[in-house]
């Protein structure tokens, strides 16, 4: 007991920094966390201390109730006796604990949500702003891409058009569509695109260097609402971004 209950006690005072950080990061991976051990838990920590300190300051202001340092810290050590008296000194504040935690813990959850999801609405994370580097999502490469989310409001795209070629028994084909949805893998790598309004035709028809109208005859309708694109069949992806302009 003496070692077991202050290790459960340090990963509750923990937990809020894990959930924190596991709800703000926009990521890609959605089985596994490949950042590196030491990083994960020092920024686990690092948001543990700010959410206990700004929970504490609340608790204070508003319900005059504040943490007792000797109880917390006998809690932690390994002698029975102080051990034994700051449980007994806790156990009277019992409600009072399981409150504190119980609302931590979801306010760690939807805070957390609520900061990434003001972070892409008003942009701080697009490239070229202030503090873009911190706000930024590292893991989702293929969301910045995909989605056009480094490019300001009033030069943001319409539509983000995707060529990709494929190989179709033995034949380069070429595949041209409006990006509606995409989908990544459990290890953060791009699965499939739903493409809309899609053309194909073979890549030897490619056009002339002396022609401008893009050849879009050579081009054949592919019939059907949604087209999927397996992102591992394709040879090699070009993503166009398009902004509907009004002509007098």
């Amino acid at each position: 007991m003496n070692i077991a209950f202050p290790a459960l006690l340090v990963f509750l005072i923990l937990l809020p920094g894990f959930i924190f950080r596991a709800r703000y990061k926009r990521a890609e991976r959605s089985s596994l966390d490949y950042s590196p051990f030491g990083q994960v838990v020092a920024e686990a920590v690092l948001w543990a201390i700010a959410a206990h300190v700004f929970w504490l300051g609340v608790s204070y202001l508003f319900f005059a109730r504040s943490v007792d340092p000797v109880v917390l810290l006998s809690l932690l050590i390994a002698a029975p006796k102080e051990q034994n008296e700051a449980i007994l000194a806790a156990g009277r504040e019992s409600r009072w604990i399981a409150l504190y935690f119980v609302s931590l813990f979801v306010a760690s959850f939807s805070i957390s949500a609520a900061a990434r999801k003001a972070i892409s609405r008003f942009q701080l994370d697009r490239q070229g702003q202030r503090f873009s580097s911190f706000f930024r999502f590292h893991q989702a490469p293929w969301y910045y891409l995909l989605t056009g989310a480094d490019f300001d409001q009033d030069s943001k795209p319409d539509l983000i058009v995707v060529s990709a070629i494929v190989n179709v028994a033995g034949a380069a084909v070429l595949f041209m569509g409006i990006l509606e949805e995409f989908f990544v893998d459990a290890d953060g790598g791009l699965d499939r695109l739903i493409l809309r309004d899609v053309m194909r035709r073979p890549i030897e028809s490619d056009k002339k260097a002396d022609e401008v109208d893009g050849g879009a005859s050579r081009f054949y309708l592919v019939e059907g609402d949604y087209f999927v694109l397996r992102y591992d069949e394709t040879i090699t992806l070009n993503v166009q971004y398009l902004k509907i302009s009004e002509t007098e």
